[in-house]
């Protein structure tokens, strides 16, 4: 299953830089000392929430905000949680959260990437960061980091309190690009049938495994390793429903209608850099990149410490700017 992806991903290089999950005083400006975190939860379509709202510990006045996704699959301590403390650490409040179905978060069917569920999720969580005491709602900003990138730009689009959009390793696929990634229209015709199928919600499959070639991140690099993103809190489970609303996403459409300012960070090597490259080409917003070294793979971005330092950078200096 999904064999041409895997090919895809094991063959960008991959190194052994991690990054803590309980990071204080971390690369921090002048006058920032360190970041607190605070559990929060919010409702989405009658679905509880939880999330973990980062701020430094020194605030003086209101707070630029910025909600946090990250790839398909994942759940709030991995990268979108790696991404939020560093934001932080440079000033600003960031919310990484679990999406519905997955992680702490409430919600049925489990384990579904639903690009339209998880669009909605996003726009809850822009309700929710307004809402608070200390959030400078005129500074509510996006970022998000790979597959969560089209519905972090969907709501940028079209939600008028999201006023910047920062898109990392940006996965941005269409149905088309899809088919050719995942092994063809035939391939994917038979995965949309078999998501379906009656009884679909009962096969939850591993998400990624290094001996089960089922999963459908076989062998790929972060998600199987226990010292990167095989952490505790992963659910590691992927629901076949998946297949349907995923291979016909279409994340290049808000292109369309995007006018907020907006950033791109990427390398030649991340996994999808045709949907980076179609997305930069149809979109009339203002737009800005970073693309860094060939020897920066997908994988990097997530939990590489000089690449992660180097994002983060890029990306509050361009919220703050």
């Amino acid at each position: 299953m999904n064999q041409r992806l895997i090919q895809r991903l094991c063959q960008l290089k991959t190194e052994a830089f991690t990054m803590t999950l309980t990071i204080i005083n971390l690369q921090n400006p002048p006058g920032i000392s360190g970041v607190y975190a605070e559990s929060v939860a919010f409702p989405s379509k009658g679905v509880t929430l939880k999330g973990t709202l980062y701020k430094p510990a020194e605030i003086n006045g209101l707070l630029a905000a910025v909600i946090v996704t990250g790839a398909w699959t994942t759940v709030k301590e991995q990268m979108a949680g790696t991404y939020a403390r560093e934001l932080a650490a440079r000033g600003l409040a960031a919310l990484a959260f679990d999406f519905t179905g997955w992680g702490e978060s409430g919600g049925e069917p489990r384990y579904v990437e639903d690009p339209a569920t998880k669009t909605a999720d996003i726009d809850a969580a822009v309700d929710f960061l307004a809402e608070c005491n200390d959030v400078d709602q005129s500074h509510l900003y996006g970022l998000g980091i790979c597959a969560s990138s089209g519905y972090m730009a969907a709501v940028a689009a079209d939600n008028d309190k999201m006023k910047k959009l920062a898109l990392v390793a940006p996965w941005l696929h269409n149905p088309k690009m899809a088919a050719d990634v995942y092994g063809g229209p035939e391939t994917v015709a038979s995965l949309i049938a078999a998501s379906e199928a009656g009884n679909a919600d009962l096969t939850i499959l591993t998400a990624a495994s290094t001996t089960d070639d089922n999963a459908p991140m076989y062998q790929a690099p972060y998600y199987t390793e226990t010292n990167r993103g095989l952490i505790p809190a992963y659910d590691n489970k992927f629901s076949i429903l998946t297949w349907k609303p995923w291979l016909t996403y279409d994340a290049q459409a808000s292109a369309n209608h995007l006018s907020k300012p907006t950033l791109m960070v990427g390398s030649p090597a991340i996994a999808l850099p045709a949907g980076a490259e179609a997305y930069e080409q149809r979109t009339q917003a203002p737009l800005q990149k970073l693309w860094l070294g060939d020897d920066v793979t997908q994988f990097d971005f997530y939990d590489r410490a000089d690449v992660v330092t180097d994002a983060s950078n890029a990306v509050a200096e361009f919220f703050q700017g």
